[in-house]
């Protein structure tokens, strides 16, 4: 075999792996990654302001001036925050710089956005903090917080979007997409157990749609499903 022909072989694997490296998924794509405690993950390559849900779940740090425009942020055409702030026409920039939501880890805000604004009638921010603080390990209650405020407005089913490659840090996107959905699930049962004792409206959540961006979508998929399954494997806290 000639040195030629291995150096062409040599570089057409490398341009191979480059393809695969950059490999996106199409706007639009949904999928199952799996069902448990009676609740669906469903994963969906779209932003939060393009997410058809009756409620749309998205997350922010505390503010830091153009946090969601400017580099390490994503660029202004793959933001979801950056088209969200666009849909309510800079609202959501205004109520985060003037303090009116501070975006302390687990603070709540509920928005009804103008007709037409946002595919979701409703809008829920939760914070996330300080983002020099921030770690993966956070998202689990972030997911339970989404859970539990979905189940009080009386929705059977949301859209999460976490949001922070969008505010430029650099998260491990399969243990973040994992620990939300271990969040989920948790609340879900614990939900669950009310409703089976009388405690809470027999209306349960039975989707969760966790949005991700085109280049995130697989990896994102890998840590919902390594979630899921964790949860086959193991014995729910209430029977």
């Amino acid at each position: 075999m000639s040195a030629s022909f291995l150096l062409l072989q040599t570089v057409s694997l490398m341009g191979q792996q480059a393809v695969d490296a950059v490999k996106t998924t199409p706007i639009g794509t949904a999928k199952v990654w799996g069902k448990v405690e009676g609740i669906s993950i469903i994963g969906l390559v779209q932003g939060p302001g393009a997410a058809v849900a009756p409620l749309q779940v998205a997350c922010v740090f505390e503010y830091t001036e153009g946090d969601i425009f400017n580099s390490p942020a994503l660029p202004a055409a793959l933001n979801g925050m950056v088209h969200l702030d666009q849909a309510l026409k800079g609202q959501l920039t205004e109520l985060r710089k003037s303090g009116k939501f501070e975006g302390h880890y687990l603070e709540t805000l509920l928005i009804t956005p103008p007709k037409g604004a946002l595919k979701a009638p409703r809008l829920l921010l939760i914070g996330l903090g300080d983002r020099r603080q921030f770690n993966a390990d956070m998202m689990i209650n972030v997911g339970a917080v989404a859970l539990r405020e979905a189940s009080h407005m009386g929705v059977t089913s949301f859209a999460f979007a976490s949001d922070i490659k969008d505010a430029g840090i650099d998260s491990p996107t399969a243990l973040v997409a994992g620990n939300v959905t271990k969040g989920i699930i948790n609340a879900c049962r614990t939900q669950r157990y009310l409703q089976q004792h009388h405690l809470a409206p027999a209306k349960p959540v039975i989707k969760a749609t966790l949005l991700a961006g085109p280049a995130f979508f697989e990896i994102a998929g890998e840590g919902i499903q390594a979630a899921i399954a964790s949860f086959h494997h193991s014995t729910p806290t209430h029977e």
